[in-house]
Order: structure tokens, then C-alpha cells, then sequence
């Protein structure tokens, strides 16, 4: 495949990719959801840099089946899915392709949504927006209301992994206008949460949660 490069060596977009013309913004510490069809694209764009989002694919029209990280590990035999990777569901079917990624990759498939138990673990004491949270918004306001939340692609988290399996969350290192691009291979409900963490500098080290914008067909 033929890429082009910006000025500071990161890949362009392979022609043909060129982002769709719906653009949904998901802010900063929220969530949201576009309905895809089999065949059609999104690109989940980094729009400021350094900011994790939690990624989601929810098969239509119930979300019974929903792209897992376990079975997509297995699948594509590695712990970060990368340009060309097929990701499957909890039933092993393909759900969604990864057809770019301009962004320096480490996709994280290993640490769950965070929600409130997080954040009291954290020494957090009141109320604080959570991925989980934003899960359960974004999908009920598309009519699925009472899903489990399955364990999310956390696109453009970087958690390292040491030799001796001890993990370390590290800040970001998405770039601005940095994008991951997916082909539906199925019907689905793409859900994206901009993550509200600010507790832990995986979004840089201001923390401060930033917008994630999704463009789709």
C-alpha cells in the first residue's frame, strides 16, 4: 500500500480513504454512537491529541454480539490491532476491519471502561463522568438500553507491558488529527467515549479530557 507522509513523518491517509462528510462530535469526558452499515467507514479522529478513547461495536439490531478483545487478540495474534487487522466478536465473527492508522498505534485491549468504583479507588470522593457511564448514554439514546458493557479498544491508549507482565499506563501519544479508520463488516453501533480520566495522566500530563470527533458514511 502506498502512504504519504506529513512533514513530521507520520503517515497521511492511503488515497481513497479521505474522510467521510458526517461528522459527530463526542465531547470531552462524554460519549457517543453512529449506526453503520456493512460496508461503510468511520474515522475516529484524535481532533486536539493525546486524548484515549474508548471504542466499542455493537452488532445491530440488539447488540447481543458485540467486537470483544479477548477473542480479537487470539484472532489477529497480537495484544494492539494495527492497519489491516480483522477484529471479531464474542462469537468469533468478523465485526469490523482496521483499514488505516495514522496515529503512532499501541492501541490498549487490556484495561476496562473506567467507572465509579475507579474513581473512589483512585481517592476520588463525589460523582465523576466514566466510560461506563458514557457507554450506557450513548447506547440508550440509540434505543439499547440494559447492555453489559463489554471490555473497549481503548484507541490510542499507550500501556506498556513490561517482561515480567507488569503493565504501566502511560500518556498518549496521539497527535493531533491523528485517525484510526474502520470498515463495518457488519451492521453495527459504533459507540466512542472521549475519556473523562483525569485522575491518571493517560490522556498527557494536563489530564484534562479533550474532544473526539467521528467521521462516518
Amino acid at each position: 500500500m502506498n502512504r504519504h507522509f506529513r512533514l513530521d513523518d507520520r503517515p497521511l491517509l492511503p488515497a481513497g480513504l479521505e474522510r467521510p462528510g458526517r461528522r459527530t462530535t463526542v465531547a470531552a469526558g462524554s460519549g457517543g454512537a453512529v449506526k453503520l452499515l456493512a460496508g461503510s467507514r468511520a474515522h475516529v479522529v484524535n481532533t486536539i491529541g493525546q486524548q484515549v478513547a474508548d471504542m466499542w461495536a455493537l452488532a445491530l439490531p440488539d447488540g447481543a454480539s458485540y467486537l470483544s478483545t479477548s477473542h480479537s487478540r487470539l484472532a489477529t495474534g497480537r495484544l494492539s490491532p494495527k492497519a489491516g487487522d480483522v477484529l471479531v466478536d464474542n462469537q468469533r465473527r468478523p465485526i469490523i476491519r482496521v483499514l488505516a492508522d495514522t496515529s503512532p498505534g499501541g492501541h490498549d485491549t487490556l484495561i476496562p471502561a473506567c467507572d465509579a468504583q475507579r474513581y473512589r479507588d483512585l481517592g476520588f470522593d463525589g460523582e465523576h463522568r466514566n466510560c461506563t457511564a458514557n457507554f450506557h448514554e450513548a447506547t440508550s439514546s440509540h434505543g439499547l438500553g440494559d447492555l453489559c458493557v463489554p471490555e473497549p479498544v481503548n484507541l490510542f491508549m499507550s500501556v506498556l507491558v513490561a517482561a515480567d507482565g507488569s503493565l504501566t499506563l502511560e500518556a498518549s501519544q496521539a497527535g493531533s488529527e491523528d485517525e484510526v479508520v474502520l470498515e463495518a463488516l457488519r451492521d453495527i453501533l459504533l459507540v466512542i467515549s472521549a475519556c473523562p480520566q483525569d485522575l491518571v495522566p493517560i490522556s498527557g500530563s494536563s489530564s484534562a479530557p479533550r474532544q473526539v470527533d467521528i467521521y462516518s458514511d
